[in-house]
């Protein structure tokens, strides 16, 4: 009887791991000799006999947003400098400590970081809102530092935060040295970046930043500051029955032209696409809008 037992529950073992090991079957889950439940897995698939496209950027990826599967890669798992995608991650740790969007705050001399264009400057004051907006929108770096101390958080300990979310969020690769993107240590892989973007848009307050084209607002003081997208696919994309949802740009000389962005098709399937270490301010986006327009033409779910 004893043998018997052991026979029984190695065979059901068995059936259970065959089952489980067979993904793009529809497996069915077997205990002992009852079938609990039929399990049919829809997965997005490449259409047969279709050239693979030829993107130039070192790294990328392609992510299901829905089905949480990669559809597209290269060199993914390569850990690059990320630049000013970083900002992404300074944005989803700021809303943990957002002290209310109409809070106003002062421009510091602390505040100040070059590189890139400044829309704030000292003495000026705006509300926390207009910061966040400038800080993604226009990837200003001034109003990233500015919306750190607005929480009333220094830069180094920040830092640690936005460390501590990338565990959080289970990436092994990245990791950020500053909040802005311009200390060649802030590096990730494509895949982490897509699932960054995909936890970050999924926040309503930056899927809605990342998607505004230009933006407008007023200091304390009545000047008033235009804020134009460095994201110039919001403008140009016009890929037909596709939208794009939004997206990050980031640049320096190490991390080359990168970009990652959110698209939906007419049939509601939703990517995210990355794409980093590209040679050009358009090459990023006239890669990604090849990439996008292949993926979507050329997958079926």
């Amino acid at each position: 009887m004893l043998w018997a037992g052991l026979i029984a529950i190695i065979s059901s073992i068995f059936l259970v791991n065959f089952n489980l090991a067979m993904p793009f079957l529809s497996p069915t889950i077997i205990i002992g000799s009852v079938v609990e439940k039929e399990v049919t897995l829809r997965l997005p698939a490449k259409k047969p006999e279709v050239a693979e496209v030829d993107i130039q950027a070192k790294s990328l990826a392609v992510l299901d947003a829905k089905n949480n599967i990669f559809l597209f890669e290269k060199n993914s798992n390569e850990p690059l400098q990320i630049a000013s995608i970083t900002k992404l991650m300074t944005a989803l740790v700021f809303l943990d400590y957002n002290p209310g969007w109409d809070n106003i705050y002062e421009i510091q001399r602390a505040d100040r970081v070059d590189g890139g264009k400044i829309h704030v400057y000292l003495g000026d004051k705006v509300k926390v809102k207009d910061l966040f907006y400038t800080m993604l929108i226009a990837s200003d770096n001034t109003a990233a530092v500015a919306l750190i101390h607005a929480a009333g958080l220094t830069e180094e300990d920040f830092v640690l935060k936005m460390n501590a979310k990338a565990k959080e969020l289970g990436f092994i690769n990245a990791y950020f040295a500053d909040p802005v993107g311009l200390d060649s240590k802030n590096v990730a892989t494509a895949r982490e970046i897509a699932y960054l973007a995909q936890a970050a848009l999924a926040k309503p307050e930056i899927a809605t930043a990342v998607g505004t084209d230009k933006y407008e607002f007023t200091t304390s003081a009545g000047v008033n500051k235009k804020i134009a997208s460095t994201d110039y696919l919001l403008s140009l994309f016009n890929l037909p029955n596709i939208k794009i949802i939004g997206g990050k740009t980031g640049y320096t000389e190490l991390a080359g032209y990168c970009f990652v962005g959110k698209f939906i098709n007419s049939d509601n399937r939703e990517i995210i696409s990355v794409v980093l270490n590209t040679k050009s301010d358009n090459e990023r986006f006239r890669q990604t809008t090849k990439l996008v327009d292949w993926i979507f033409a050329n997958f079926v779910w």
